[in-house]
């Protein structure tokens, strides 16, 4: 089997250099579980500098005396981690980005290099997402084979009739999934604003939550096709100007709606508009859930 979808992964990595070693994209994925994973059932890595925030049990004395700098025992984690990857795979993911590329195809690499950056930490992955009606469900698996299947799979679920929503797969995720998780949501905007609040109230007592949001293009210019419509927009529509006012009022309440939602469930979000130094973004995310947590 060839890994398509992993390997342009890996070239973006590679090509852009945002995370320059694994070692450095190992501390960042260690910061970003904390929350989750209490109590001391890790393995000592090796001593650093103390920075505020750090928790004052870790301070190693006896190398602070010797140093004359206050040192930090570092610690690794000894179990792995569940990653759920949550796909919206809407018909709308079909329409283009504000960078003009596929939205799916974003989503998909966006998505993908956060799994890829965590089965590359030795962690199990998962994926959940909606071929039409019917659930579609990888299993948690290490390894960059479970990872090709799972974006493969995704892609496959991705036409012009698909009219699934998130809230479904939450649904069914808190039903039939019992474990404890990072659950990572990429969706764009009108599916944020479509997720429910009380299920995103449940997730977030038990799961830690992070959310990409792949941008959408402007629906106003001489040739704007939609994909809800299966059609191109009449040219008095797609080049009005009173209506393109409109439309943009509609997308800043959706916005400013979006954004509420998250912060009221502690929820931290980027958003993508572009395969293009799409890690540096996951680096991004990763870094404000530290704070978040």
């Amino acid at each position: 089997m060839n890994l398509d979808y992993v390997s342009r992964i890996k070239f973006g990595l590679k090509r852009y250099k945002t995370i320059a070693t694994d070692k450095a994209t190992s501390r960042i994925l260690d910061g970003s579980y904390n929350s989750i994973y209490k109590g001391r059932s890790m393995n000592f890595d090796e001593l650093r500098e103390y920075v505020p925030g750090d928790d004052i049990k870790d301070i190693d004395w006896k190398a602070t005396s010797r140093s004359q700098k206050v040192l930090i025992r570092q610690y690794i984690a000894e179990k792995k981690h569940n990653v759920m990857l949550v796909m919206d795979t809407n018909r709308r993911m079909l329409a283009e980005t504000k960078g003009g590329e596929v939205k799916s195809e974003v989503a998909l690499m966006a998505g993908g290099t956060l799994a890829y950056m965590v089965t590359d930490n030795g962690d199990y992955v998962s994926g959940l997402y909606y071929n039409n009606d019917k659930m579609e469900r990888s299993p948690f698996k290490t390894g960059f084979l479970n990872l090709e299947f799972l974006l493969e799979g995704y892609a496959k679920c991705l036409n012009p009739d698909n009219k699934s929503e998130l809230n479904g797969i939450l649904r069914y995720m808190m039903s039939y999934v019992k474990r404890r998780m990072i659950i990572v949501i990429v969706t764009d905007l009108e599916g944020i604003c479509n997720l429910s609040d009380s299920l995103l109230n449940q997730i977030t007592m038990v799961h830690d939550v992070l959310l990409i949001r792949v941008s959408d293009t402007d629906i106003f210019g001489k040739k704007v096709y939609n994909v809800v419509g299966s059609g191109y927009l009449p040219a008095f529509i797609s080049t009005n100007k009173s209506l393109q006012r409109q439309q943009q009022k509609i997308v800043k309440d959706m916005e400013k709606q979006a954004e509420t939602k998250l912060n009221r469930h502690g929820i931290p979000t980027i958003t993508v508009d572009s395969e293009v130094r799409v890690d540096g973004k996951i680096a991004e995310l990763l870094e404000k859930n530290k704070v978040v947590n």
